[in-house]
């Protein structure tokens, strides 16, 4: 095995894989010293090699432990604890000496000057170019392993970042319940109760993906996606509206039935900024890209007020109200007969979701038009 030409194509590995040369030459080093200890040396010694990256050339080191008498216990004294039936002081610290890891403070001199007991030391051993085809084997084997793991730490590292954030991924097949999506050198799974009801995914669709959480597993790492998440809209919103994106409109909550509708309430403390015809963009070209990535979902946008009063009667829109009245665990809110539906919405989706979006226990009662009269009137004195 020569080490400049397998140096070199490690190397061109290393940038197919995008694994920084850094790490690569480090992994190299590794097996390096595996196939050194392999083929020169015993089992049980540490090895470490370093090479040159520029030359190929690579020197080896045998590493130890300095120890004392006061850290290590020698065969000698565990043979005669044995002689004895002694059973070993559970305070003794001191661990059984072995003459591949440990070196006495009084050899190590031979290699250091003043060496201290609990540091490691570097003894240079003769270095060697070539390595047999079990070492090389021995070597292929590591380097395999090694890059394997780099891989799965450098895509761990990237997408633990990415939690809780918007990715983009093209949908590669359809497993069971479960629908895999490539994100660039990994796939992501969104599980059933993840996905958009009646949303139809094919391969090759490209769409955005909310990350749930990134777990390590024994097959690599596991990226959970969502496209069901409250929260995909909220970052969505903050992709498209640079005013969200920066704080000057703040999303203050948001309630969402997937595929059907999402409410969400928006404030801006800013003077002159309107928090609603932000989020909505001119011509609603914002907002309007937002139901186009959610596949149609309808979205209504409310401007969010500190009195709860004010804001379920805003969260209750596109519904006119009438009266509301604040209970301690409820707001009872009356509405004119003819604003009845509008107000409880499809299956009491409205009234659902606007009391999502506010916290609120809400209940819905219409008023006669009489009553209202009558009620506009003592307004009115």
């Amino acid at each position: 095995m020569d080490i400049k030409g397998f140096a070199s194509a490690i190397s061109q590995i290393a940038a197919e894989k995008e694994i920084p040369q850094e790490k690569m030459l480090e992994i190299i080093q590794q097996a390096l010293a595996t196939a050194y200890k392999k083929e020169y040396r015993e089992k049980g010694e540490d090895i470490k090699a370093v090479i040159d990256s520029k030359t190929g050339k690579a020197d080896f080191w045998l590493v130890k432990k300095i120890v004392d008498d006061s850290m290590v216990i020698f065969e000698e004294e565990l043979a005669e604890q044995e002689d004895n039936e002694k059973e070993k002081d559970e305070e003794d610290e001191r661990v059984r000496y072995n003459p591949k890891k440990h070196i006495l403070v009084e050899e190590a001199v031979y290699f250091k000057e003043n060496p201290t007991p609990g540091e490691e030391i570097e003894i240079p051993l003769e270095s060697k170019q070539e390595f047999g085809r079990i070492a090389a084997q021995t070597a292929k084997q590591v380097i395999l392993q090694k890059i394997k793991e780099t891989e799965k730490e450098l895509i761990m590292g990237e997408y633990k970042d990415k939690e809780g954030e918007v990715v983009s991924g093209i949908v590669q097949r359809a497993e069971g319940r479960s629908v895999f999506v490539e994100l660039g050198k990994v796939l992501g799974v969104m599980p059933k109760e993840e996905q958009i009801p009646g949303e139809v995914y094919r391969a090759g669709q490209r769409h955005k993906f909310y990350v749930l959480s990134v777990e390590d597993s024994m097959r690599g790492p596991s990226i959970i996606l969502s496209r069901a998440f409250p929260k995909l809209v909220s970052k969505l919103f903050e992709l498209e509206v640079p005013e969200i994106a920066t704080g000057s409109v703040e999303i203050k909550s948001i309630a969402r039935e997937p595929g059907l509708r999402t409410k969400i309430a928006v404030y801006s403390e800013e003077e002159g900024v309107d928090p609603i015809g932000t989020a909505v963009g001119q011509r609603g070209t914002r907002v309007e890209a937002i139901i186009s990535e959610l596949g149609g979902e309808r979205m209504d946008i409310v401007e969010y007020v500190d009195k709860p009063d004010e804001f379920i009667r805003k969260a209750l829109s596109p519904a006119k109200v009438s009266e509301i009245e604040m209970k301690e665990d409820r707001a009872i809110v009356s509405v004119p007969e003819d604003q009845l539906s509008l107000a409880i919405g499809k299956e009491g989706q409205n009234v659902r979701l606007a009391a999502k979006l506010t916290g609120w226990r809400i209940d819905i009662k219409a008023i006669g038009k009489e009553e209202i009269e009558k009620t506009a009137e003592a307004e009115g004195e």
